[in-house]
């Protein structure tokens, strides 16, 4: 007896129809991801994780009546089991952070190619966080300005094998990637 893979279930969350439209459409051409709703705001998300239980949430920052920054705190709170990546035109170390301080799991830009944002689902879905090239680099940078701004080196006090896997982070690696390039397991 063959059993049916489980799709990934995603609920889409950005105030542009239009822009929703087009997620919906490109994701229906993956198949291993179904869209099972969309949403407007965050406020409309907090509802629609509730009734559908989406494996991942793909949600916009900006957006009217609740932001997504906010609507992914409290979906951390009351719901772990939804996973939230944020899609955003901006990837300043300022969004990047306080995403990553919100609980969200992923990051990636709007001018992602498709087959970028649909690893990222899938890396996010399996357990790993995904941050885009650009977002890794901001939050390094932001992490050792913090560090630098207490006058301590924190960069310095790392072993030669966590500035590798920092490195590794910074350009993207997923953490499959930096394991086969370090030859040790992804855990």
């Amino acid at each position: 007896m063959v059993w049916a893979m489980s799709k990934i279930r995603v609920l889409i969350v950005d105030d542009h129809t239009l822009l929703r439209d087009g997620l919906c459409a490109l994701l229906e051409l993956v198949p291993d991801i179904e869209v099972v709703g969309e949403a407007g705001n965050g406020k409309e998300a907090l509802e629609k994780v509730r009734e559908l239980v989406p494996d991942v949430v793909l949600m916009d920052i900006e957006m009217p009546v609740m932001d997504g920054l906010e609507a992914a705190r409290r979906m951390k709170a009351y719901h772990s089991g939804s996973k939230v990546i944020v899609l955003s035109q901006y990837e300043d170390s300022e969004h990047v952070v306080d995403a990553v301080e919100a609980g969200v799991r992923g990051f990636v830009n709007k001018t992602a190619a498709s087959t970028e944002l649909a690893a990222s689902i899938r890396s996010v879905h399996g357990g790993d966080s995904y941050l885009s090239p650009a977002a890794a680099r901001q939050l390094v940078g932001q992490y050792q300005r913090k560090d630098h701004s207490k006058g301590e080196d924190s960069y310095g006090r790392l072993t030669n094998r966590e500035r590798d896997v920092l490195k590794l982070i910074a350009e993207g690696k997923t953490s499959q990637q930096i394991a086969d390039k370090l030859v040790v397991s992804r855990k």
